[in-house]
């Protein structure tokens, strides 16, 4: 008879007479959860956006800088769910369901999954590196990918000592909009800067939603997130103020772009997810926001780029 204690939830809900129903295609495919991947295309987007204003552009770096961006986020939403998964965090969820939390799939095969495409984002960074030429962003590729694993795995993972809305903050942000413009023309600039800054805050404000909406489970599980520490109100006012800096550095840069004011559309996701949070009185009230702030980085990050490479005059004007 397997274990009740055992590691793998699959087994404990066999022992219990309870095995669920092995997961699908579609367990699988939500378990990657592909609302978060704008939190991967949007810095790389913007990041490109950077190169070409300092008048430099590389389609090849930038297309391999999208797929390094986009594995590792994959991977660390499985590594996720395998971790919490055998730690027993996900025991209980109010959010989408987990593979290993819900006994839906082994632990084993969550893992080697996750591993698949964090070497699948490693290979992507060889790319960038050979295609640079600059060679010791191979370290900063290796602290990335140290980084996706650690989140939620090893023995002193960061997550779990309310720190995982400044690694969202730094490697959403900053790390992966100035190491791509770095990756492209060799040097940082001061608007990578700016914008690395803008999108990591949102970036910062979709993991303290997160941990919002989990705070409850967080507690009950032993999980110090930021949430849990500075509590439900103090995290409202967080997130409205992460959501509030991007577009006061849309605002800067506005005026000296043709489309730039056209971006504040996103306001229209952005509002009613402030709002959502500010409002919510649930976990369950959180979910949508969720959403809604995902949707806010990948449209804020591809509307500005799209802006920034507009430039003063617009497309129309600089045919």
């Amino acid at each position: 008879m397997a274990n009740p204690r055992s590691g793998n939830p699959a087994k404990r809900a066999q022992a219990a007479g309870t095995a669920p129903t092995p997961a699908t295609a579609r367990d699988w495919i939500a378990a990657s959860r592909p609302r978060t991947l704008g939190m991967a295309i949007a810095p790389v987007a913007l990041g490109s956006a950077a190169a070409f204003n300092a008048e430099g552009f590389h389609l090849g770096i930038a297309l391999a800088c999208l797929a390094l961006a986009v594995f590792l986020q994959i991977g660390v939403n499985y590594a996720n769910d395998y971790s919490d998964g055998v730690k027993g965090t996900d025991a209980v969820r109010v959010g989408p369901g987990r593979l290993v939390g819900a006994g839906k799939a082994e632990p084993r095969a969550v893992r080697n999954i996750a591993l698949a495409f964090l070497a699948a984002g490693a290979l992507a960074g060889i790319v960038v590196v050979v295609l640079s030429g600059r060679w010791w962003l191979l370290l900063v590729g290796a602290v990335c990918i140290v980084a996706a694993w650690t989140y939620t795995g090893g023995r002193r993972p960061y997550g779990y000592y309310a720190l995982g809305e400044l690694m969202a903050f730094l490697f959403f942000g900053p790390v992966a909009v100035v190491g791509t413009t770095y990756a492209i023309i060799g040097r940082v600039t001061e608007d990578s800067i700016a914008l690395g800054i803008a999108i990591g805050a949102i970036s910062a404000a979709l993991m303290l939603c997160n941990n919002l909406r989990d705070i409850d489970t967080d507690r009950a599980a032993g999980k110090r997130s930021l949430a849990t520490l500075i509590g439900r109100r103090a995290s409202k006012a967080l997130y409205v103020l992460l959501m509030l800096v991007p577009f006061v550095v849309l605002w800067i840069f506005s005026y000296a772009l043709a489309y730039g004011f056209a971006v504040f559309a996103v306001l229209l996701l952005a509002g009613p997810a402030m709002v959502i949070v500010v409002m919510s009185r649930t976990s369950r009230d959180l979910i949508t926001a969720l959403g809604l702030t995902g949707m806010t980085a990948l449209l804020y990050g591809v509307g500005f780029a799209v802006a920034i490479w507009g430039g003063p005059a617009g497309f129309v004007a600089a045919s």
